[in-house]
């Protein structure tokens, strides 16, 4: 995952990918405690709305939502049905592949980049 490329200073490969972990777990306890959703955006990409910075560990919305669907995450899985009854629309992985994102929980949307 790219995410687990992003260094800090002094920080091992070992212990990025543990702190992604870590911030991959919190963010499943906030899918599932309601607290973040997932919102989708007019192509189909996703974003979470409610995680904030302190909480993400430098995790991008792009690299959460790939590497928790990769696991089947069940927090995922019930957030992502939850935000598509609501917007109408389906989560497009294509375009969440393709790294449209949102950079303020899912009110704008940019192409990747």
């Amino acid at each position: 995952m790219p995410c687990e490329y992003t260094f800090g200073q002094g920080q091992t490969p070992e212990q990025r990918r543990q702190q992604v972990d870590d911030a991959l777990r919190l963010l499943e306890r906030l899918l599932d405690a309601r607290r973040v959703q997932v919102r989708i955006g007019p192509d189909g990409a996703g974003a979470f709305a409610g995680w904030v910075k302190e909480d993400r560990a430098g995790v991008t919305d792009v690299c959460a939502l790939r590497a928790l669907a990769q696991q089947s995450s069940w927090p995922l899985r019930q957030a992502i049905a939850r935000a598509e009854a609501v917007s109408g629309r389906k989560l497009n992985m294509t375009a969440v592949a393709a790294g449209v994102h949102s950079h303020d929980g899912g009110t704008t949307w940019h192409p990747g980049h």
